[in-house]
This record gives structure tokens, sequence and C-alpha cells, in this order.
């Protein structure tokens, strides 16, 4: 149903951790120790993605979400139970992707990558000190995220030298390789390697938010003023 948000749960071995998944909306996912928690954490970001919605002109839609319908639970890695991250795989992502569902959660990924940028523009050079990220400032929290797309990238034949990597014109050209090459892949119905293109697509786009909204937490901005 259009007012419904399918939800998926990925679950520790050890059960240290769950990870509240809505595959509808790539990088729109949380951690925590329960189920209950996972889904609430997941229910508290909606305000945050709905400003990545509104940059892939979707927030109407998003906006119309009124439930939420946990659709399915599966095993997650070690991974998840130490980082309470999706490091696994579900039925779902698994699933064929019409091209009208490719390019839907290509222009949510995409919007994931304008909002990151938008964000880095506007932090602070330096950020507060914690635990999160490893004490981590802006230019460090940004190469990280690059570095890792970089590597996710390889998966799908796309090699990106770092230095193009370091201009805007480097980076969209980048970003639009990848893209380009999710739709040849799909195409030919492949796999990026051992990844299915849907949870590539989303892994992305969580990491790339993650890292976004850990920059505008950490933000020393607004406590200068």
């Amino acid at each position: 149903m259009a007012n419904q948000l399918r939800v998926m749960l990925e679950i520790g071995p050890k059960g240290k951790k769950v990870v509240a998944v809505a595959p509808d909306w790539p990088g729109l996912e949380r951690g925590a120790k329960t189920r209950e928690v996972a889904i609430e954490r997941l229910q508290a970001y909606f305000p945050r993605y709905a400003q990545v919605t509104k940059l892939a002109g979707m927030d109407e839609e998003f906006a119309a979400i009124t439930t939420l319908d946990l659709v399915e639970q599966y095993p997650g890695t070690g991974s998840t139970d130490f980082w309470g991250i999706s490091f696994a795989f579900s039925s779902i992502d698994r699933q064929d992707l019409s091209s009208g569902e490719l390019e839907r959660e290509l222009t949510l990924m995409q919007a994931c990558w304008a909002f990151f940028d938008d964000v880095r523009l506007r932090v602070s050079a330096q950020m507060q000190k914690g635990p999160r990220g490893g004490g981590r400032d802006r230019d460090q929290i940004i190469g990280h995220t690059i570095r890792v797309e970089q590597e996710w990238a390889e998966k799908v034949g796309v090699p990106t030298s770092q230095g193009m990597m370091l201009s805007d014109e480097g980076l969209q050209a980048h970003r639009d390789a990848y893209c380009n090459a999710i739709r040849a892949f799909h195409s030919e119905g492949k796999m990026a390697r051992t990844w299915p293109l849907r949870y590539l697509i989303r892994h992305t786009a969580f990491h790339t938010l993650d890292h976004a909204w850990e920059m505008e937490d950490k933000d020393l901005t607004i406590a200068a003023r």
C-alpha cells in the first residue's frame, strides 16, 4: 500500500545488534540493540531522511507514509553485531528490479550524494570530539566516505583515481560512471561481484547519509555563534 513503509530487520548472529532497513528508500537504515529500538530509531530519522526525498522529488510520496509493515527478518553477519550496520543481503535485495525501479533507487542514491555535498560545504572543518567516528574531523570523514565508495564502485568496473575525486568535476564524473555502470550490469543481469545491485545501491546510500548525518551532529558552527 502507498501509505505503508516496508521494513526489514537484520539480526546479528549473537543478537547483540538489530538493523531496521527500509528497502524502498535507499539510505534509510538504523541499528540498535533490540528490534523495538531499531524500529524506533528508524522512525526518528524520518524528518532527516525527508530532506533526501525532497531532493529526489519524492517528498509527497514519503510524507504520505502512515504505517510500517514488517516484511522480513533475516540473519546478519558478525559485522552486523559489531557495527550495528547492515552487512547482509535480504531476500528483497536479491529480487529482480525493473528498469523503472532501478531508476527510482538511483535517483534516491543521487539525492543522498547531493545532501552529503550540501552538508560538507556548510559544517565546520573541526568536528566535536567523541566516540562516533574515532574523532575524525570533516575532511577526514569526507575522505573516508569517498574512498570506501571508490572500492564499491570497482565491483561494477569503475576504477576512479584518487586524484580525480579531489575536484567537484571529477567527483561528479565518478558518480555518473558509477550509475551508468550499475545500469549496464542491470541490463545484463549481472551482480556487483557477490553483491546484488539493490544492496550495492542501498549500502552506498546508507554510508553516504550516515556520514552526512555524523557531520551534522558534530558540527561546531552553531556552537561557535
